[in-house]
């Protein structure tokens, strides 16, 4: 990559994008988030508790196919054989289109849980703090674990985030440095892509709402949160394809934190520049906020990644 996409990259990415935009457009998003908050037709139990979320297994199937899930797998091993830095740019459009599911895991449980690489299987992973589990009652298989545990559902912030509070059969952390490691990447590349949605959004809006005869988009104060908005999502996207390519345990820290702050912030100030429709259950906007948040707790920490950081330069400077 050289830190930016080859052709070939690109490819692959717009190829994503065009798969997703068919298959997990906003009328598809939108169906979900109702049906999981118990507001649309054929709502599960338990509105307000992500009770009703549910993993499109036809989608993840589709996943699977196009080679999502197995794409670092080696080709000895029927993967696509490719590595960090396509994966990285696969999950950008993923994190762009809100596509809900434990996407990471399962792509992690590739070649180590049958059914996974070829999205036949959903995985997920002890990769939150304290005892809660997402997606569990949608799970095949728990990575690392032997068999599913028993789980009470709690109520999620994210409506397409279920979460389940268990005893977890292990002690937190028990995943290898790798696994963490790279879940906490990919999961920063989930956060730039919506990071970067965000500055579409509110973009778009700036530019069709009309205050005082003329685009909102006009005003600078306006202009500001959009500039800042892009320039925190470029830098994120930066850090991330930067880590992708060393694989720096460090920079894939420090990429997280970036991430978490442009996926998390973009989406306020994008809900700030909607105004007070930002604030409604039609916009989309309170989604990609939800998401980031319920994202920037996975894998690794805010308070984690400083640890790792300032730990790293103690030893430099050592």
């Amino acid at each position: 990559m050289d830190f930016r996409p080859t052709e070939d990259q690109r490819d692959l990415q717009a190829g994503v994008r065009g798969l997703l935009e068919g298959r997990y457009g906003r009328e598809t998003l939108r169906a979900a988030v109702d049906a999981a908050a118990g507001t649309g037709t054929g709502a599960g139990v338990g509105a307000g508790t992500g009770a009703g979320a549910a993993v499109d297994r036809g989608l993840w199937r589709e996943l699977g196919a196009a080679g999502f899930f197995a794409l670092r797998l080696p080709e000895s091993e029927g993967g696509v054989g490719l590595g960090l830095p396509e994966a990285v740019l696969v999950f950008e459009e993923a994190g762009r289109a809100l596509v809900p599911g434990p996407l990471v895991a399962t792509h992690l449980a590739a070649g180590v849980v049958s059914g996974a690489a070829a999205g036949t299987a959903v995985v997920t992973a002890f990769d939150l703090a304290g005892d809660l589990v997402a997606y569990l009652g949608e799970a095949d298989a728990v990575l690392g674990a032997a068999v599913l545990p028993a789980g009470e559902p709690v109520r999620a912030v994210d409506p397409l985030t279920p979460l389940h509070r268990v005893a977890r059969p292990g002690p937190a952390g028990a995943y290898g440095s790798a696994y963490v490691s790279e879940g906490a990447l990919l999961t920063a590349a989930l956060q730039v892509g919506s990071a970067l949605r965000t500055v579409e959004l509110a973009v778009r809006y700036a530019g069709e709402r009309e205050q005082f005869g003329q685009p909102i988009g006009a005003f600078q104060a306006v202009k500001h949160a959009c500039a800042q908005m892009l320039v925190r999502a470029e830098v994120a996207r930066t850090a991330v394809y930067a880590a992708a390519v060393t694989g720096d345990p460090g920079e894939v820290a420090g990429a997280k934190l970036l991430a978490d702050e442009a996926a998390v912030r973009n989406a306020r100030d994008c809900l700030q520049v909607h105004g007070g429709m930002g604030f409604t259950w039609e916009a989309d906007v309170h989604l990609h906020l939800k998401r980031a948040w319920v994202r920037a707790e996975q894998w690794r920490t805010a308070a984690e990644a400083e640890e790792l950081l300032a730990a790293e330069l103690l030893d430099s400077a050592g």
